[in-house]
């Protein structure tokens, strides 16, 4: 069989651990892979290559994508998804594994309605996609931001500062919840534990008068805007205060090892389920097992409420 791969939106540490996976759990089938560049932009061009063993060496341990990502508004068209439907039609691929986040299980499941056998894996550093507990990439960058906080504190300590780090995440908070907790953040702030900044202050000020040196807050992105907030803190709660964007630096680095394995595990299911002739469905990670599930029942859905929210009041 011939199987394409590719990875699309946003790059997560990972993807290239996924697409090596894909490639050597083929070889075992007897299947050919085509490596398609940039996304969807990718596949509509016709930019793709055969990849073997040899191609993927070395991939484990790369961070971002070797075949590159791309946002493709224009997928959303049909007449467009469909000149990509017949690249892979002229090149006889028969069955496509795609790597990403929402954006990309859209693309997945439109081509799966026009016939193509498609695999959607999780590939997003924000954890934000249902059906499984973590997607790829996610564990890379809660690493990346606890350095950050480590940093932080240690300058925060020596100027008694409070520092307000802010992290990706969208609308999910996981990214700044484990992250605040594995940094020891007095105050961790998402969309599913909004801010009270009355509160916090008044903590803030109580602090102060107890003598502490230092408080880290961390805070998902587009909450409010963290210099306002910092400039609020300084002005009433006695502690200097300086904000921190950490942006697009907790998308790139090394896959953590919890990644690689992940990334691993979903990229040979998947070519697993292929082989099986399951197509059509999302894969994802459900306390330690692989699963899978129809398009229907993760696009467009809320993930859970992470049940290590009810650790923050205890250990904030």
């Amino acid at each position: 069989m011939m199987i394409g791969v590719l990875t699309s939106g946003g790059d997560a540490p990972g993807m290239n651990a996924t697409i090596r996976a894909v490639v050597r759990a083929s070889e075992g089938y007897n299947h050919q892979v085509y490596g398609i560049r940039n996304g969807y932009r990718g596949l509509i061009e016709d930019d793709m290559v055969l990849l073997d063993h040899q191609s993927v060496s070395g991939m484990l341990s790369k961070g971002g994508t070797f075949l590159g990502t791309d946002r493709v508004p224009e997928f959303l068209d049909e007449s467009v998804r469909q000149k990509g439907v017949d690249n892979l039609k002229k090149r006889g691929i028969e069955a496509l594994i795609t790597i990403g986040g929402d954006g990309t299980y859209k693309g997945a499941n439109a081509l799966s309605r026009m016939g193509v056998k498609t695999i959607a894996l999780p590939g997003t550093i924000d954890n934000d996609i249902a059906g499984t507990d973590y997607t790829i990439g996610f564990h890379s960058a809660v690493e990346t931001i606890v350095d950050a906080i480590d940093k932080l504190r240690d300058t925060s300590q020596s100027h008694r500062r409070c520092s307000i780090i802010e992290t990706m995440g969208r609308k999910c908070g996981d990214l700044a919840l484990f992250s605040g907790i594995c940094g020891g953040a007095e105050f961790i702030i998402t969309p599913e534990n909004p801010i009270d900044k009355e509160a916090i202050i008044e903590r803030l000020k109580k602090h102060k008068k107890e003598g502490r040196r230092h408080a880290i807050i961390v805070i998902t992105e587009k909450i409010l805007d963290v210099y306002e907030l910092a400039k609020e803190i300084t002005e009433q709660s006695g502690f200097a205060s300086r904000a921190t964007v950490l942006g697009y630096i907790q998308r790139g680095g090394s896959p953590a090892p919890a990644d690689r394995i992940l990334a691993s595990r979903m990229g040979a299911y998947a070519v697993e389920l292929i082989s099986d002739d399951i197509h059509g469905v999302c894969v994802g990670e459900r306390d330690s097992r692989m699963i899978h599930l129809p398009y229907a029942n993760v696009i467009g859905q809320t993930r859970p409420k992470n049940a290590i929210y009810k650790l923050i009041k205890k250990v904030s």
